[in-house]
């Protein structure tokens, strides 16, 4: 297992703040940096386009002046996540956003593309790619990927049929490289889990969804709290993609969860918003089955202090 250089020393517990669509911005990203963690948010939250180059400034100019009153404990580095899908047609003018600002840090999505790795090697940056299987993660790393995100079943979002079990093992069957691993991580034990499979870091987004900082409105924030996983619907209707949503959502948008026409994959478009009247993520609110484990709205940083807590708290169990 290996994590970068540059990250050596500079995280205070071994996770991402998963980049959350509409949710995730720089409020977000610099409470969960500041408190030790990597925080990242998806460049299309940042509407209109030249809104990204406003909020690379704040970010950096923020946590450059929290490092400089805090140089015993830095902040952590930040990433930002870029659909490479076809239907983006931001993609372009989005990553020379993000060769300007030397983001740390890029996560792609659906779909490797090598020039978008070869545009961060440029400067010194790296890049982490979302996977779903062991085939996609050969394709990544055969394009240029500098790493994985293992996204398994039980993650928020666009969440993969595998079992953390499953997908790790088959990754670290042939890749020595650095991995993330997503799939209903929402504790320390969690974390230390992840890491006792196999993977450098855990990689958790639905947890910060009930968080001061997050852009959700207060129902979405609620409902995170209120429901657990027997509360979460796998369905590929919103966006073409097979994704996690909280069931009480959908019923409100006037669907029933429980019968959910399939979508054809092909009417994917990150242009549109979606494929459905009812979009993903405006009006079905996505997560990830591990929220059984989050009972309110907290800070971020209370929230990171905690899964510290918890994580030392699981390991000295373990040593005992």
């Amino acid at each position: 297992m290996s994590l970068p250089p540059f990250l050596q020393g500079r995280l205070r517990l071994p996770l991402v703040g998963a980049p959350m669509f509409i949710l995730s911005g720089p409020e977000l990203v610099i409470a969960q940096c500041k408190a030790g963690i990597i925080g990242a948010f998806p460049s299309l939250n940042a509407r209109p386009a030249a809104q990204l180059d406003e909020w690379l400034s704040q970010i950096r100019e923020e946590l450059a002046a929290y490092d400089a009153a805090h140089p015993d404990a830095p902040s952590a580095p930040f990433a930002v996540n870029q659909i490479v899908h076809r239907s983006n047609t931001r993609l372009e003018e989005d990553v020379a956003l993000c060769v300007k600002h030397k983001v740390p840090i890029i996560i792609t999505s659906l779909g490797a593309r090598p020039e978008v790795n070869e545009a961060v090697h440029g400067y010194g940056g790296i890049v982490w790619h979302d996977i779903i299987n062991s085939r996609f993660a050969h394709k990544a790393i055969e394009k240029g990927a500098d790493g994985l995100i293992a996204v398994a079943a039980g993650a928020g979002g666009h969440a993969g049929p595998l079992s953390p079990f499953a997908l790790i093992q088959e990754i670290r069957d042939w890749y020595d490289g650095t991995v993330l691993l997503s799939g209903a991580i929402a504790t320390g034990g969690a974390i230390l889990a992840a890491r006792a499979m196999g993977a450098d870091l855990a990689y958790a987004g639905s947890m910060f969804i009930a968080t001061e900082e997050a852009r959700a409105v207060e129902d979405y924030k609620q409902m995170v709290v209120d429901c657990g996983g027997e509360d979460i619907v796998n369905s590929n209707l919103f966006t073409g993609i097979h994704g996690n949503y909280l069931a009480p959502s959908i019923v409100k948008a006037g669907l029933d969860p429980q019968n959910l026409p399939q979508a054809d994959p092909s009417a994917m478009n990150f242009g549109s918003g979606g494929s459905s009247k009812a979009k993903a993520w405006r009006d079905i609110w996505g997560c990830g089955q591990g929220i059984g484990a989050i009972h309110e709205i907290l800070p971020a940083a209370e929230r990171i202090a905690r899964l510290r807590q918890q994580y030392d708290d699981a390991r000295a169990r373990l040593c005992a």
